[in-house]
């Protein structure tokens, strides 16, 4: 049974928003009491969360599909829905997110480092939260927010400051289990390790970890044997050692010949040409070992490469070879920039921009794209005509009917608002009643058809001091 996977598709759904509630305060004697319908409750959000304890990616190869808690709608008496459940998802520490493209959305390197997988969405408010002076009972309430829903892909790469590179059964296996405590499958067979192995060394002062990466061959950047698989884990490394085998019964391969391959294999795969190579020719323990060793260490010294001869079996060779990679990696840990605290960035909104764009496509509709108008849209109950005329108002007052004008919009032209898969489309009138014509005014409810006696005592002398100056325009003494 596979124990160890490094790279899986996640289909990740956040929690619903909880509906608003619309509802009316009853109690004796007062049998209209006004509104008192709760806000619905947000929907969980969906985080992919660094934790070391977690080394593979197995549990999400096994049940792909996670979704959070929808939130509670609203109730009467001001009650507010109770809001979903967050579901956090821990992640091995190293794990790339991306898209079904291939962009990447996040890098997770660090214990606690955390990742929206997907966003809850919002609760409706309720019909006491939309009362206004002009609407003061509201006979609706919004709905919630559907929860964002979409597909990743995680692939985990080792962090590591070193990884092990060489052909299959050069004797990787064998190094990192003595210099380190790891204990890896060790065995005389090609591909014995199937899973990279992680090891901890300690070299004076300084600790680092060591990987071992399955076996390469010619190819393995294009898919062949494992090396496509498992060549992510060498990118985060400070520094690649080949593992030459100087004891191979191959005789079509030699260890120059297997180091050249490698390089290509790397090369191809790219991102890794800055990084400092140590070259170790292991198994000096066999007679034939050594003396091919001493023939070919001149020839690699020649081409730049720091050569270290060694032995997992004898134990040889191990001390240099741990001392001078903790040298390298204390080197490159130091020129590092230093980590500076997360700035918070304030990106305020240009003057000009009014949160949504009206587009005309080839066939003549209308496009609005925007966050709030499509949110809106989103959070309209479409079988309450006052929740239409609610929304035509707010569409009007943040300017969608003056942007329609001005494209070139007139009466009867389609209109969509929100993206091609999921949008609502209707015929636009300049007045935006948008069904809200049997409500009077838009937006409004019968039972504010009577004007307040304030309200109608400003209108009357203000249509008393228009008669008066139209008498007095009209007067001429001449």
């Amino acid at each position: 049974m596979t124990t160890f996977v490094d790279r899986v598709e996640l289909h990740v759904a956040a929690g619903n928003g909880g509906h608003g509630c619309a509802s009316v305060h009853r109690e004796k004697f007062k049998p209209l009491g006004g509104p008192d319908g709760g806000n619905g409750g947000r929907g969980g959000d969906v985080t992919l969360v660094v934790d070391q304890s977690v080394t593979t990616l197995l549990d999400y190869h096994h049940s792909p599909h996670r979704k959070a808690t929808n939130g509670q709608p609203g109730a009467g008496d001001n009650r507010s829905g109770k809001d979903g459940q967050d579901l956090v998802l821990p992640v091995p520490d190293g794990t790339v997110v991306l898209d079904k493209q291939g962009n990447v959305l996040a890098d997770l390197v660090g214990q606690g480092t955390t990742f929206i997988a997907g966003q809850g969405g919002r609760g409706g408010l309720g019909n006491a939260a939309l009362a206004s002076a002009r609407r003061k009972a509201p006979g609706f309430a919004l709905l919630g927010e559907p929860g964002e829903a979409r597909d990743v892909v995680m692939e985990l790469k080792t962090v590591a400051d070193v990884a092990l590179v060489g052909y299959p059964s050069a004797g990787k296996s064998s190094l990192i289990s003595v210099l380190s405590a790891a204990k890896p499958k060790i065995a005389d067979y090609p591909f014995t390790t199937l899973v990279p192995n992680l090891g901890v060394v300690t070299a004076g002062s300084t600790v680092y970890t060591i990987a071992d990466v399955p076996g390469l061959i010619p190819g393995a950047s294009q898919g062949r044997g494992l090396g496509l698989e498992f060549l992510r884990h060498v990118e985060r490394c400070s520094v690649l050692v080949h593992v030459l085998d100087t004891a191979t019964l191959e005789s079509d391969r030699d260890p120059v010949s297997d180091l050249d391959v490698i390089e290509e294999e790397l090369r191809q795969y790219g991102g890794l040409d800055d990084r400092p190579r140590i070259v170790v020719l292991n198994k000096i323990d066999i007679p034939d070992g050594q003396d091919l060793a001493d023939m070919i260490r001149p020839d690699l010294e020649a081409r730049g490469y720091r050569v270290f001869e060694a032995s997992a079996v004898a134990r040889t060779g191990l001390k240099e070879l741990s001392f001078a990679l903790a040298e390298i990696i204390a080197e490159a840990r130091a020129a590092k920039p230093v980590e500076e605290a997360t700035r918070i960035v304030i990106r305020p909104k240009a003057v000009d921009d009014a949160g949504f764009s009206v587009v005309q496509e080839e066939d003549g509709l209308f496009r609005v794209r925007g966050e709030k108008p499509e949110r809106w849209v989103r959070q309209t109950d479409f079988s309450n005509d006052e929740a239409v005329g609610y929304l035509a108002d707010r569409l009007s007052r943040l300017g969608v009917e003056d942007q329609l004008m001005k494209a070139g919009a007139r009466a009867g032209d389609g209109v969509a608002i929100g993206p091609e898969d999921n949008a609502v489309v209707f015929d636009w009138e300049p007045s935006m009643m948008a069904g809200a014509e049997m409500l009077g005014r838009r937006g409004e409810d019968h039972r504010l058809e009577a004007p307040r006696p304030a309200a109608q005592r400003r209108r009357d002398r203000e249509a008393e001091r228009d008669d008066a100056q139209r008498e007095f325009d009209e007067f001429d003494p001449f």
